[in-house]
């Protein structure tokens, strides 16, 4: 990470001629619990060693001037004139000014460069990093003395209501709460959490990349957030203390699915379940049980490819030939899906077999390299400096 940070920190020199506060702001991982977020459950994520790095600093005027070192391109605007961007990548940044102007506090212009090596849209949250991290510079800067909390809603309604993906809070929440070797499972509806080790030295978290990105899963996204809705509002005529499907039981669903369209059934079925296999895995995190617990990622990806159908060709690859592996405890796709990564828990002896095996394996099926990443869980977004 040393040379990324030089690399960003020299760029802002030489851009704006003045020192920058230097910022580094993760990505994350998933264990289990996918799509469950948006619908008031649980989630078992923790922040990376990847992440994106920034150097920003105050202006004493409204101007705004960012520069991305991965796209090498350079935005302007004001304060007053915040408007989406067809480059795209600084809306993520705008869309953190825009909920900052709204909620009144005071704050000015702000020069900025950042540049990661989290995989963009590869399902580690790179949006989530970009959002978080530019919540925590503006936070310090403006000593404005609010809590990882709050920045952490700041960062989710940009990416809501600026950026336009109607996501949950685990990315951001993650990204702003990690803390070395632990994962966290976090409750949705609450945001009560509760920090699990995960410091295991003979255990690595490896994150294969499709290297195809997901042009469909904001679109499909929207989708299946409505189809969840759609169940909720079913179940609520005969249980009205029901107002997700965090309530939601089998029994319940089993009770009325006649009155479900089959694919919404199948949508609501599926998060039902994987809360229910988070809650579990925790408990095997506790027992230091790696073989259980990569049963429940495995049983994620079935429910995820066949009932919520927001895998693809290229990630089910990936998590078969990944299985195939001696040593592999699970493996599942991670993220919103149709492209992006697959998360495995591998052990440390068998990476370089996995990773022979999982890239030939692609490279034969789609002609296709794909990227192979092992990963570390470590602390949410802080200052460098």
């Amino acid at each position: 990470m040393e040379k990324l940070v030089e690399s960003v920190r020299q760029s802002f020199v030489r851009k704006f001629g003045r020192r920058p506060v230097m910022i580094a702001s993760p990505g994350r991982i998933n264990l289990i619990g996918e799509h469950t977020d948006y619908n008031e459950g649980f989630v078992l994520p923790g922040a990376t060693d990847r992440v994106v790095v920034m150097a920003v600093a105050e202006r004493d005027d409204e101007l705004c001037r960012f520069y991305s070192l991965d796209f090498d391109q350079s935005y302007e605007t004001t304060l007053n004139r915040l408007q989406r961007s067809p480059l795209r990548w600084p809306d993520y940044l705008q869309g953190v000014l825009d909920q900052f102007l709204k909620a009144g506090y005071r704050i000015k212009g702000v020069d900025l460069v950042f540049g990661g090596n989290i995989p963009i849209g590869g399902g580690m949250s790179s949006s989530a990093a970009v959002e978080g991290g530019m919540a925590f510079a503006l936070n310090y800067l403006y000593q404005l003395g609010l809590d990882l909390l709050t920045l952490t809603r700041i960062a989710q309604k940009a990416e809501n209501e600026f950026v336009g993906v109607k996501c949950g809070i685990m990315d951001m929440f993650a990204n702003l709460h990690g803390q070395a070797k632990k994962v966290m499972k976090i409750d949705c509806r609450t945001l009560e959490f509760e920090y699990f080790p995960f410091e295991r030295e003979d255990v690595r978290v490896v994150i294969s990349d499709t290297m195809v990105r997901r042009e469909l899963a904001s679109s499909e996204y929207n989708v299946r957030r409505r189809q969840c809705e759609e169940g909720v509002k079913i179940l609520q005529k005969y249980y009205p203390a029901v107002k997700s499907l965090r309530d939601v039981t089998l029994e319940m669903l089993e009770t009325h699915r006649q009155e479900f369209d089959p694919v919404v059934w199948k949508r609501c079925a599926y998060v039902v379940r994987e809360n229910l296999r988070v809650e579990k895995a925790c408990q095997d995190l506790k027992n230091n049980d790696f073989v259980a617990f990569g049963q429940k990622m495995n049983e994620s990806h079935e429910g995820l490819k066949n009932d919520y159908e927001v895998s693809s060709a290229e990630l089910n690859i990936l998590v078969e030939s990944a299985r195939q592996v001696p040593g592999v405890f699970g493996s599942r796709m991670m993220g919103a899906g149709f492209g992006g990564c697959t998360i495995s828990l591998v052990e440390a002896g068998a990476v370089d077999i996995f990773r022979e095996k999982v890239s030939a394996d692609y490279q034969k099926q789609t002609g296709k390299e794909p990227a192979v990443h092992v990963v570390r869980v470590e602390a949410g977004t802080r200052l460098l400096e």
